[in-house]
């Protein structure tokens, strides 16, 4: 088979194309026809070395969409359209960039639909980790709600995800430039985030500040959500866009407002399970009926995914990035 392998850290032009062994299938292990896969900056990191854990070479891709191919699980027969995420995914075993992948049978997700496979790419891991976000932040009608980093593939689905059920929602972007964009996508306020705090903006929609803020920034930039609350308010610190990842000087008792919440959200929490089933298969119906809508930017096949890193690295991406594999 042809696969994407890291056999080094690098640049975008470490990612090679090679001719692989396919992968058998086993107890425990299903091999999966992979007909296209999203990226995610947890990819970039693998690639330069930053991922420590990683041993090379391996084929990177922390999730896919495609159909089983061989499975030893009765429940499992060939053609069975699944999504897969994270769980060691292109870290701790070969991952997606390739024309099959063998994953743990006990984190595929069975799939029914009839979504074009670009559509169904771009919403196992940025989709059911703004879901996650979101269950996380206990969002609720009425809540104010505000995306940082509103144009990542996360932000977008989450702002989808939050358009239309109840919630008062404000997206920041640096770039004027994609005010209309987020807009079109549901979002009630845009907010130019300057770079130099967004309270200001925030309470020139609300007064009191924002009841919930999905903080995609990371870093010093989740101190400064935390005081564009409102009080007794929430901020779910989910992603690392300022590929930060720590506070320095962070004083809880001090930089948490008093009855404030700063939590977290993983996704490594979404690869499995009745939940993960569930939470997909909502998105899924959402989506093909037309309530949430799904940001791609750019559609790379296989063999284009250096070309894919350097779009990703210079940072022009709005939405998801997804890859197509076109089987030889």
């Amino acid at each position: 088979m042809r696969a994407m392998r890291l056999e080094r850290p690098g640049g975008p032009e470490a990612l090679r194309l090679r001719d692989v062994p396919t992968p058998e299938a086993r107890e425990g292990w299903t091999l999966v026809r992979v007909r296209a896969f999203g990226l995610n900056r947890s990819e970039l990191f693998t690639r330069r070395g930053a991922s420590p854990d990683v041993r090379l070479p391996r084929i990177p891709g922390i999730e896919c969409v495609g159909t089983v191919e061989r499975s030893t699980d009765p429940r499992l027969p060939a053609g069975t359209v699944v999504a897969a995420a994270m769980g060691g995914m292109g870290r701790r075993f070969d991952g997606s960039y390739a024309e099959f992948a063998l994953l743990p049978t006990a984190q595929l997700i069975p799939v029914r639909t009839e979504l074009p496979w670009t559509t169904l790419a771009a919403l196992p891991e940025s989709w059911l980790t703004a879901w996650g976000t979101l269950d996380t932040l206990d969002l609720r009608p009425g809540h104010r709600l505000v995306i940082r980093a509103a144009t990542s593939s996360v932000g977008m689905a989450a702002l989808a995800l939050a358009a239309g059920g109840g919630v008062e929602t404000a997206a920041t972007t640096r770039d004027p430039g994609k005010r209309a964009l987020l807009r079109e996508h549901g979002a009630d306020h845009v907010l130019l985030d300057t770079g130099n705090g967004i309270g200001d903006a925030v309470r020139s929609v609300w007064s009191d500040g924002a009841d919930r803020i999905v903080d995609l920034v990371g870093g010093t930039a989740v101190l400064d959500s935390l005081k564009a609350l409102a009080p007794r308010g929430r901020v779910c610190n989910t992603g690392i866009l300022s590929d930060t990842w720590t506070i320095p000087g962070f004083e809880p008792l001090e930089d948490i407002p008093s009855g404030a919440t700063l939590t977290t959200y993983s996704s490594s929490e979404i690869n499995h399970g009745d939940r993960a089933r569930d939470a997909l298969d909502d998105i899924v119906r959402r989506v093909e009926s037309g309530a949430c809508r799904v940001g791609i930017d750019r559609v790379f096949a296989l063999e284009e995914l250096v070309a894919a890193h350097r779009h990703m690295e210079a940072n022009r991406a709005t939405g998801k990035v997804v890859a197509v594999v076109h089987h030889t």
